[in-house]
């Protein structure tokens, strides 16, 4: 009987599954307002530049778009700093633009809601998971904006001014006067749950339960409702009822905890419950840092995320990665091959999940990620493994969505984004394969050469999530050197060209910063290979066979390098840095002149062109 209930779920679900991306397409269609013009779209641009005060002008709705569609903000302060505002002015105009999309997806959601509870769908036991998770991120979505106030645009501006921007002496200090928190062992931890309020002695680490007590108590009051809701109701088909149940207790005891002893271990045990929800309904809480470069507070996410169930199937990815690793562990020596075998079993156990996010809240209305691997706590991972979400219908949808830029046909060429599109449109299964590749390898490349304090260790210049980032995308490149598809050489090298220039225009978006350096040392090897050239002003990109066996022995020693000279030993990730790109007035930029002189003439044209769209 379950067997019959099980399929009757899984074709519902993929009724939601298809009506979220129908309905992701259906908002993609916002951009038409560039061109065609579109009503709804009309409507609530204009209402998001009135009351920003901003003209509106081509450049200014695509950037609104950019912050609804896109969910990044960068796009948006650029052309706010072109109509002269101030610091202040700009965090309150994202402030109020952060409102103004909450609001929009909160009612998105929503009818999302509606929709599945009037065709009946799913279990009542998941429309009620569906439901109540949204009531928790109507909170979140409110915490979130006193969450960044206070460590954004708050703490962490006082601690940038007060130390002269050395961020090295911001580590220092924080260490120093124990104002990061603890593991159960009474090391630093890689992240914290906590923020620093001021004190007439200087500062002190409070928990977010007594930092944001209000916005807490509302978290934590609907996660009980959520609780007593499905205490009462079955899982009928995957029987997974306790464990939801245990998971929600451990969220409680989590937000509630009010002191920082103890918050590391309280949120790894949230993680311990998590692992033991195999449904392909998930939610997302906080998990990972992204904005907070200091002290890494960990972000407000959470979301429901879907799997597909046409895409339930083991990748061979897993299998690549393990074999990759453990060929280069054997050169390395005994203590590689110890740390790597610990680093396979959580491969082993690791938990894929291809779908999309269903629904989302809190730090997400800033931006969603196109895969994850999670948790972060290194203990949870050695016990239980890891889940990689991959949102690859989403990643292209978005993609299919969005205009054909200006900047992007005057830099790769006409005949470099028509081939993009070409494969977009009419050869999506290759997209796959490759987003498999770079984005799915990426993920499981986080997984290598890391043990319990390798990234407390390796982050004393704070550049450790800087280096982790080109380490995991190279992970799944050397992968795929190990065992070469030929037919996808020239598509995995075209695509690590596209993301690696792109990246460029996020120089001053700071909480997307170890991405931006990421592309940063990929440049460094793709001008070394000859694969990217630049003179006379234009970028010349050659697809050789000759220019890929070149890129392929380039990224293959520098992540040789990477792992046994820097990973292994926990060398501080900053020296690895400093080989290829610098800090300069708080910018990263490349050390090779000819990769500066293309990074600051992509700026450039971003700033002047950047929000301009060019169809064919």
């Amino acid at each position: 009987m379950q067997n019959i209930y099980k399929d009757i779920f899984m074709e519902d679900l993929q009724k939601v599954y298809d009506e979220i991306l129908r309905r992701e397409k259906q908002l993609g269609q916002y951009y038409d307002l560039l061109n065609s013009g579109h009503a709804e779209a009309e409507e609530w641009v204009g209402d998001f530049l009135r009351r920003l005060e901003l003209p509106v002008t081509p450049e200014t709705r695509m950037a609104a778009l950019t912050r609804l569609i896109g969910l990044r903000d960068d796009a948006l302060t650029q052309v706010l700093e072109k109509e002269g505002r101030d610091e202040e002015a700009v965090i309150e105009a994202k402030e109020t633009a952060y409102k103004m999309v909450a609001d929009f997806y909160l009612k998105r959601h929503l009818e999302l809601l509606d929709w599945i509870e009037d065709e009946a769908l799913l279990t009542p036991f998941y429309r009620e998971v569906l439901k109540e998770a949204h009531r928790v991120g109507e909170a979140m979505s409110n915490w979130q904006s006193a969450w960044t106030a206070h460590i954004i645009h708050g703490v962490n501006r006082e601690l940038y001014e007060l130390f002269n921007g050395d961020e090295e002496k911001i580590y220092e200090m924080l260490e120093s006067e124990n104002l990061l928190d603890l593991r159960e062992e009474g090391c630093i931890g890689d992240r914290c749950y906590s923020v620093l309020k001021k004190t007439r002695k200087g500062f002190k680490s409070v928990p977010y339960a007594k930092a944001f007590r209000m916005e807490v108590q509302e978290v934590v009051n609907k996660l009980e409702n959520m609780r007593g809701v499905l205490a009462q109701m079955e899982d009928e088909v995957f029987g997974q009822q306790a464990e939801w149940l245990a998971y929600i207790d451990a969220l409680i005891d989590a937000f509630s905890h009010p002191e920082t002893d103890g918050l590391i271990k309280k949120w790894a045990e949230v993680d311990r419950k998590w692992m033991a929800i195999t449904a392909p309904i998930q939610i997302g809480h906080p998990l990972e840092y992204y904005e907070d470069h200091y002290r890494k507070a960990v972000a407000l996410e959470w979301d429901v995320r879907l799997s597909s169930p046409k895409l339930m199937q083991e990748s061979k990815i897993a299998k690549q990665i393990s074999s990759m690793a453990e060929s280069l562990a054997n050169e390395f020596g005994e203590e590689a091959q110890r740390v790597n075998a610990n680093c396979l079993k959580q491969v082993e156990r690791t938990q894929l999940y291809i779908g999309v996010p269903a629904l989302f809240y809190g730090a997400e209305f800033q931006g969603l990620f196109s895969a994850q691997v999670v948790p972060n706590d290194t203990e949870v991972s050695s016990e239980l493994g890891k889940k990689i979400f991959a949102f690859a219908d989403n990643v292209l949808e978005s993609k299919k969505a969005r205009p054909v830029m200006r900047l992007a046909r005057e830099v790769f060429g006409d005949d470099f984004v028509l081939h993009q599109r070409k494969i977009m449109f009419e050869q999506p299964e290759l997209w796959h394969k490759v987003y498999e590749i770079t984005t799915i390898g990426h993920e499981y490349g986080h997984i290598l050469w890391v043990d319990d304090n390798t990234e407390t260790q390796m982050n004393g210049s704070g550049n450790y999530k800087n280096v982790e980032e080109f380490k995991a995308t190279v992970g799944g490149l050397m992968a795929f050197f190990m065992h070469e598809d030929e037919a996808l050489k020239e598509e995995i090298l075209r695509d690590t060209v596209a993301r690696a220039v792109s990246l460029m225009s996020w120089r001053k978006t700071g909480e997307v910063e170890p991405y931006y350096v990421e592309g940063l040392l990929h440049l460094d090897i793709l001008f070394e290979a000859g694969v990217l050239d630049f003179k006379d002003g234009k970028l010349t990109i050659d697809l050789s066979e000759n220019a890929y066996r070149k890129q392929k022995a380039l990224y293959q020693a520098r992540y040789i390098k990477l792992a046994h000279e820097f990973y292994l030993p926990k060398c501080d990730a900053g020296k690895f840095l400093s080989n290829y790109v610098e800090k300069v007035d708080g910018i990263w930029l490349p050390k090779d002149e000819k990769v500066r002189n293309f990074v600051d003439h992509y700026w450039t044209r971003y700033l002047e062109i950047g929000q301009e769209t060019m169809p064919f």
